[in-house]
């Protein structure tokens, strides 16, 4: 298996990259998600996504030529999305540590490994491989509360959680990438034990 990198130059593999992704985020606990919606969503946004600012991408390709996991992202531009999740991030940061943590940073939007490929550390490739070239070192995401799984992995991987905003919990879970931002205090209450 190889890591392979790419920009907006992704869309050649738009057809194994969607297939990857639906058999991933179909499965438990993402489902109940239609296949075909999820596809077509995702297509949707890809086209999107690949004309961001700092947009990059990583695909597991394995021998025959089939994606085995993928990670994607960009830089975080200002003003901060509300589209999507990213009004519960503003929420259970507060707009000032959004701007602070998050505005600058490279965003892990994507990180997916099949089943067929689990188990062997991939994920942990996919995000160190995708993250590197992070501006200052500076990276985040944000995944679903009810993915203990990704919960659990973002968190043994070294990422830390900020604080929520007291009373502001939401269903997203905020991982901001090892190496604190000066004055954050050092993965303070939220962290318990890592899309």
């Amino acid at each position: 298996m190889r890591i392979q990198r790419y920009g907006p130059d992704l869309l050649t593999v738009t057809d194994e990259l969607t297939e990857a992704y639906a058999e991933v985020f179909t499965a438990p606990p993402w489902e109940p998600r239609d296949p075909e919606k999820t596809r077509v969503e995702f297509r949707e946004r890809l086209e999107t996504d690949v004309r961001r600012p700092g947009f990059r991408a990583v695909l597991a390709l394995s021998e025959d030529g089939g994606v085995d996991g993928f990670a994607t992202g960009w830089t975080t531009r200002a003003p901060f999305r509300t589209d999507r999740a990213y009004g519960k991030v503003t929420r259970r940061l507060g707009a000032d540590r959004v701007n602070e943590l998050l505005v600058g940073s490279f965003e892990i939007d994507e990180l997916g490994v099949r089943s067929r490929a689990r188990g062997a550390g991939l994920g942990r490739r996919l995000l160190s491989a995708l993250g590197s070239g992070a501006p200052g070192g500076r990276a985040w995401l944000m995944t679903w509360s009810g993915a203990p799984d990704a919960v659990a992995f973002y968190r043994r991987s070294g990422w830390w959680e900020p604080e929520p905003v007291p009373g502001e919990e939401t269903d997203m879970v905020v991982f901001v990438a090892p190496g604190r931002p000066s004055g954050e205090a050092s993965g303070s209450g939220a962290r318990a034990s890592g899309h």
